[in-house]
């Protein structure tokens, strides 16, 4: 069944489409101890007591239960090669099982040897992107440009999206949360300004710098993704991002199964946007980022 006839099954007169989805194969569930012990920053996450994880057949349980349409999956993004190869491998047949309901994106370790390789096998193979990737946690630098170039190279060749993890420089503390804030995607943006980027969880609240005219136009190919809204920002963040008039640049990231896709559904409403707004946020903006 296509996104627009399960929208119109739905009562909805748009399709929803979720970007920031993590799916965890099987065997790392079942073995997480061992993974923790291997992967600092996968520890660290991992500690975190409202951690979870789900495979993709929960994804898809999730998604009907909720009504979305699509979803933009990936695995960890691990510090060690093999272990993002074999999350991505995990990807790779998830999309196959499940082609209209989801799409993959790579993850790799920049610093490794083979990542450009990696990135190259998977885009090959159809994935749609490059991400979640987590500087901090992975020790790479997001303002090197030397250590990003290869990776940026080919995500222009394959005109895919490049996802990394950002958050905001004040406020409480939380497991995850690093010093990767807005200075680092600037300067990330500034040194690739052909590649199209989403950053996730509202980019650490850079989008407001948008205001700038001169930001405005060094990010223009930016993307912010909602992923942990809920747990970092008021409802009113939507108004925020109107104000701006950046409610094109918005995509729905759920960040599950940290949370789950309905929730933010739920705040766009109480936020008073209309329903064209939210058809944009929720589904239009991703179908012409990943031209869907």
């Amino acid at each position: 069944m296509s996104c627009e006839n399960r929208a119109e099954k739905t009562g909805r007169e748009y399709e929803i489409i979720d970007v920031h989805i993590h799916i965890t194969p099987g065997e790392i569930i079942s073995r997480e101890k061992k993974y923790r012990k291997d992967e600092p920053y996968f520890d660290l996450l991992s500690s975190n007591p409202k951690n979870k994880f789900a495979t993709a057949d929960e994804v898809v349980a999730e998604m009907d239960k909720r009504g979305v349409d699509r979803a933009v999956v990936f695995g960890f993004a691990f510090q060690n090669q093999d272990n993002c190869r074999f999350v991505n491998d995990y990807t790779l047949a998830s999309v196959e099982k499940y082609p209209e309901r989801l799409a993959g994106m790579a993850v790799v370790n920049p610093l490794a040897e083979g990542a450009a390789a990696e990135v190259r096998r998977c885009l090959e193979a159809g994935l749609v992107g490059v991400g979640e990737l987590f500087p901090e946690g992975q020790g790479f630098d997001l303002k090197s440009r030397s250590q990003l170039e290869e990776i940026a190279e080919i995500c222009r060749e394959f005109a895919v999206p490049l996802m990394v993890h950002l958050n905001e420089p004040v406020g409480h503390e939380y497991p995850g949360k690093t010093c990767d804030s807005i200075e680092c995607g600037a300067t990330l943006a500034e040194n690739f300004p052909d590649n199209h980027f989403i950053f996730s969880h509202w980019g650490g609240g850079l989008f407001f710098y948008e205001l700038m005219p001169e930001m405005r136009e060094s990010l223009k190919n930016v993307y912010y993704d909602t992923a942990a809204s809920p747990f970092l920002y008021d409802r009113k963040i939507y108004q925020a991002a109107k104000s701006v008039d950046l409610l094109n640049k918005v995509l729905l990231g759920s960040d599950f199964p940290l949370i789950s896709p309905g929730k933010y559904l739920e705040e766009m409403k109480e936020a008073e946007l209309s329903q064209a707004e939210i058809s944009r946020i929720a589904g239009e903006n991703a179908r012409e980022l990943f031209d869907f």
